[in-house]
């Protein structure tokens, strides 16, 4: 039997088991969640898609203080390191996995408290935040060309109508310490308030043996968010939100051996200020329809530096070397603006009435970059400004009480300038479209059942290194057909919920990331990587996403989650794999591969036991297969799974928590490269180069609630 039966196997035997095991007569139901997302409030379980919510508890069980360290909770949802972060998403083998010189396209949306923070990964810190939504496939209707694979929409925590306090602080191993507070309630019968800030530090993971510091690979991050809620009359409520993040995080996570010992002389670092705010006023102009207005704007610097050598002037002095060492650090200085504009017209109807959305979007990002390199005799630098525009609609019609079908279009229109210090222009202009066609049908259980169509789209572009070939300088449009069905429902007196989801996508043009690694001229290093970006000819994928929730007894709830996802490149032949022979001008075949960061399955598993009326004992375990990094090179993450408890007692206002991740101590890989050789003492031989996740971490949290 191999590794993946005996893993479905044995989730086929354990889930039952847990819930089979308890008594179910004394619990109960299970709180509703609504999905903001969307055009309306609704519950998750009406929503005719696949959608992952993780709530605060889910968020406060993981000790996250960052998005990613939530994701394993959600199907088919993965990251991508490279960073002091994991700040780059995909869902469902889709998304970025870096970023250098090139502007990038998103495939996944971010939206936090209505600010579009698409792209600026690193800000998307959980400090009370209430609600994390994942909305996996394309967005085409909703938000358009930067949610090709999905959308990830965090909330944080709204103004209460009386006051509320929190404080809570954090011990853990590698000297890390995090304390926040949070204060809520109103001004007066109109205005609400809600402030929230945290910092965060940490040694980090790495152990710099050549500098002999433990901090090399460091996190420092504040965050502070603030809401009002204004509300002067009954039929108009204005939502202000404002964020600011300050990160200055060290990055010195790759090493020469792959292990968490690096050789760094000048260790990296990762570093960003975010401040961004949103404005959304929402008025009932009459009893059938309201107007919703979103404007956001969000200023952005970031700073990514590493020491591209991972070693020291002098290593060949220590070591015998086959050939002499180098030395260099690589630096990007990014500036983004980003400001957006969504109009809504959106009617008040009744279930069995028809339902409509039109709307209006305005998106407007400049991005400046400047380049430091050590092989570059001056900085480089680059100016790109992109503007989209769109006019959508939605229509929800019952077709009879229990069917109803649902219709959304989109059309949009990108235009775009860069030039840069190197001499490179470019004006690419284009119309794009994408919807969804939807019917929902419930049953006389009140189950959900869903068939659903949509298309998304991702915008084209281009690759600025002169020294590409002309017919690799730009790249085509992607498009993306999601077919789904589904099914949704609560059982046994909503004590059990349940989503069951089974997809099949269909890529056209499929935008993937390659890069060409030219040795300098006289030097064997360091090497010359020149990313670009190309269109392979399609690709596809198709899987399951299921997700369950349930109250046995008032003493034990069970939770599992599960993504299975076969994805592959139809009819691509690359130039820049390391396969490829130059010689003869053969290129390596990807037809058939796995897409890069798609794990065949991801899974969780976990039970919340309370023991006592004070005492309560959570444990879960998740999993991921092995997946490959890049479509340029063979290098792969392996699978794994790791373990973590917590162990709990609430009082009457406090709480206080043992917890541990990765009880095992298990070494897993977080992002990888399989394409050079950048160890001296081995001649430069290609071989592949490992970021590795957290190691164990055990720590202690407590918090006190007053009000």
């Amino acid at each position: 039997m191999t590794n993946r039966q005996s893993l479905f196997r044995g989730l086929a035997l354990t889930v039952p088991a847990l819930i089979f095991s308890a008594a179910a007569s004394a619990a109960e139901a299970i709180e509703e969640i609504l999905v903001t997302a969307d055009f309306r409030r609704a519950p998750v379980m009406d929503y005719a898609a696949s959608i992952s919510v993780l709530d605060s508890e889910q968020i406060a069980s993981r000790t996250a203080r960052h998005l990613a360290e939530v994701f394993s909770l959600a199907p088919n949802v993965n990251y991508a390191s490279g960073a002091s972060r994991g700040r780059f998403f995909q869902i469902r083998g889709i998304g970025e996995r870096s970023q250098f010189v090139e502007p990038v396209n998103p495939s996944v949306g971010l939206i936090v408290d209505g600010i579009d923070l698409t792209g600026i990964g690193g800000a998307a810190t959980t400090l009370d935040i209430q609600q994390v939504e994942i909305l996996r496939g394309p967005q085409g209707t909703l938000y358009g060309a930067n949610a090709l694979a999905g959308l990830i929409n965090m909330v944080s925590g709204a103004p209460t109508e009386t006051f509320y306090g929190r404080v809570e602080t954090t011990l853990a191993e590698y000297d890390t310490k995090t304390v926040s507070a949070v204060v809520s309630g109103p001004f007066n019968e109109t205005l609400g308030y809600r402030v929230a800030i945290q910092q965060h530090n940490s040694d980090g993971y790495i152990d710099n043996v050549h500098l002999d510091r433990e901090d090399t690979d460091n996190l420092d991050e504040l965050t502070a968010r603030g809401r009002l809620r204004w509300q002067p009359r009954e039929d108009l409520q204005v939502d202000f939100s404002a964020l600011y993040v300050d990160v200055d995080n060290g990055y010195d996570a790759f090493s020469l051996d792959n292990t968490r010992e690096t050789l760094s002389d000048e260790p990296g670092h990762d570093r960003l200020e975010t401040l961004a705010g949103s404005m959304r006023v929402q008025w009932r102009a009459s009893e059938d329809y309201r107007l919703i207005a979103l404007l956001s704007h969000a200023d952005s610097d970031s700073e990514y530096g590493f020491d591209e050598d991972w070693s020291f002037e002098g290593i060949c002095d220590v070591f015998d070397c086959v050939f002499p060492g180098y030395s260099s650090f690589d630096n990007y200085l990014r500036e983004n603006r980003n400001t957006s504009v969504d109009l809504r017209y959106v009617s008040d109807n009744e279930p069995e009435e028809t339902g409509w959305v039109l709307g209006l979007y305005y998106r407007d990002q400049q991005e400046d970059l400047r380049r430091e390199y050590s092989f570059l005799s001056e900085d480089f630098l680059s100016d790109f400004d992109s503007r989209n525009a769109a006019v959508y609609g939605q229509v929800e019609y019952p077709l009879t009480g229990d069917l109803t079908l649902v219709t959304g279009l989109r059309y949009e229109q990108r235009e775009a300038e860069y030039s840069d210090s190197d001499g490179a222009e470019f004006s690419p202009r284009e119309n794009m479209w994408g919807g969804r066609l939807a019917l929902e049908y419930y049953t006389a259980g009140d189950t959900l059942v869903y068939g659903l169509i949509s298309r998304g789209y991702k915008a084209g572009g281009f690759n600025s290194n002169q020294s590409l070939p002309v017919a690799d300088r730009e790249f085509d449009t992607e498009n993306l057909w999601n077919y789904e069905i589904g099914v949704k429902g609560s059982w046994w007196e909503d004590r059990l919920s349940a989503q069951l989801a089974l997809f099949y996508q269909d890529r056209e043009d499929v935008q993937t990331r390659q890069s060409v690694v030219e040795p300098n001229e006289g030097d064997i290093c360091p090497c010359e990587f020149i990313d670009y970006t190309t269109n392979a000819a399609a690709g596809s994928s198709q899987g399951l996403e299921a997700e369950l929730n349930w109250r046995a007894t008032e003493q034990v709830r069970v939770y599992a989650s599960l993504g299975l996802l076969e994805s592959e490149f139809e009819d691509f032949e690359s130039f820049a794999h390391v396969g490829a022979d130059p010689e003869t001008g053969t290129p390596f075949d990807l037809g058939g591969r796995d897409l890069p960061h798609a794990p065949n399955y991801q899974y969780a598993l976990g039970t919340v036991i309370q023991m006592t009326e004070h005492w309560y004992a959570r444990l879960e375990v998740e999993g991921k297969d092995e997946f490959y990094f890049s479509s340029r090179h063979g290098a792969r993450a392996d699978a794994y799974e790791l373990f973590n408890a917590r162990l709990g007692y609430r009082g009457n206002n406090w709480h206080l928590v043992l917890w541990g991740r990765n009880l095992t101590d298990r070494d897993y890989q977080v992002r990888g490269f399989g394409s050079f050789g950048n160890d001296p003492r081995k001649g430069y031989a290609t071989e592949p180069y490992y970021q590795l996740g957290d190691p164990r971490v055990v720590g202690v949290t407590a918090s006190y609630e007053f009000q």
